[in-house]
């Protein structure tokens, strides 16, 4: 069986936060890395959240629909905590923000399928091919969304479905797709939904993701990266000429003095155990100190759609932070897992693999230079 590069999978490891109330657009602006003031309906933003040393807890994909409301997508290892944190700030801020994820429901589309899914939703042909960050939807601009405390059954009646296009993957187009939950997929790319082929799909879309080299924050990876270590602010991700937010001068100085010492990569190798998100990155030539930290792993797509025997080397793809002076040098990553509480009670780390050599290969899209 050969698995299509055109096709369309849910995406599971994403949740939904609702961010409602007069002052939802006033309050992200001031909490979070992109421009929310100039923000327009029906319009995608990435952005990170950052502690008050410009370390990311987390990564969204936020849209706005109606004058008071924006979706924000996380991942869901750290939805609970980002709410619980977000919410801290809110004050006497007019803004509402609740874990709406029971409420919608999200696919991967990849190829064709990515073209057919924006095409359907803003009901003509495409003029161009999509830009990043790009949102169509089939609802009224104007219109608020139903309360999260009003129910699946009222979302589902009266909000609308939206396609943000991404950014591609090894030339291929990708999109979100957000719709209700339990809202049947758009008629020209239902058939690409095939149950049978579901593990596929999903690892598929997990490839696409590392390619398009733009890593998600989860759990393991929170408190680790300023947004510029993963090339946020060349994919859209931080806006410099907003005002404050927490981490903004941590941001700017990185950026105007030119002291961004960490890029992310792509890296690519092979393993019998996969490496994890937060694995550490060494040298070859230094053993001592980490250089680098995994963002996110995915199995290439050379090994898709039938991954190798079991404890036979798979293909990966990582993206990966490294520093910029050793990204030419020969590079390894050192994966560890806790070792059983009957051999460690104190859980110590042990080696989950050998050291995996792996390259670099340069991010898929431009990098803007220090200013």
């Amino acid at each position: 069986m050969t698995l299509s590069l055109h096709a369309i999978t849910p995406v599971p490891e994403l949740g939904v936060l609702h961010c409602a109330g007069p002052d939802t657009l006033t309050f992200l602006q001031g909490q979070l890395s992109n421009d929310f003031a100039l923000m327009r309906h029906n319009q995608a933003r990435l952005a990170a959240f950052l502690s008050a040393k410009g370390r990311m807890q987390a990564s969204f994909i936020a849209v706005r629909y109606g004058p008071h409301d924006v979706l924000l997508l996380a991942h869901t290892s750290i939805l609970a905590a980002v709410q619980k944190r977000l919410s801290m700030f809110v004050l006497r801020a007019k803004v509402k923000i609740t874990d709406a994820s029971a409420q919608w429901q999200l696919h991967g589309a990849l190829g064709n399928a990515a073209l057919s899914t924006l095409q359907a939703l803003q009901d003509s042909a495409l003029e161009s091919a999509p830009v990043p960050w790009q949102c169509v939807s089939n609802g009224d601009a104007q219109a608020g969304l139903p309360s999260p405390e009003a129910g699946a059954d009222a979302t589902q009646a009266h909000a609308p479905s939206w396609a943000v296009a991404l950014y591609p993957a090894a030339g291929l187009p990708r999109a979100l797709l957000i719709q209700p939950q339990g809202a049947a997929l758009p008629e020209a790319v239902a058939a690409l939904a095939d149950p049978a082929q579901a593990a596929e799909r999903a690892q598929q879309w997990a490839w696409s993701e590392v390619a398009a080299g733009i890593a998600t924050i989860s759990a393991p990876v929170v408190d680790l990266f300023v947004p510029q270590m993963l090339n946020y602010e060349s994919v859209g991700g931080v806006n410099f000429k907003k005002g404050c937010y927490p981490g903004q001068e941590v941001v700017a100085r990185s950026q105007f003095r030119g002291a961004i010492k960490r890029r992310a990569f792509l890296a690519h190798g092979q393993a019998v155990n996969l490496p994890k998100a937060g694995d550490e990155i060494y040298s070859a030539d230094d053993l001592e100190q980490p250089c680098g930290t995994v963002a996110q792993v995915a199995l290439s797509a050379s090994t898709l759609p039938h991954p190798t025997e079991a404890n036979k080397p798979q293909a990966f793809d990582a993206i990966v932070s490294i520093k910029t002076d050793a990204a030419e040098q020969a590079l390894l990553i050192r994966s560890a897992v806790a070792a059983s509480d009957a051999e460690a009670p104190s859980e110590r780390l042990e080696p989950a693999n050998p050291d995996i050599p792996v390259r670099l290969s340069k991010a898929p899209y431009p990098i803007l230079e220090d200013l």
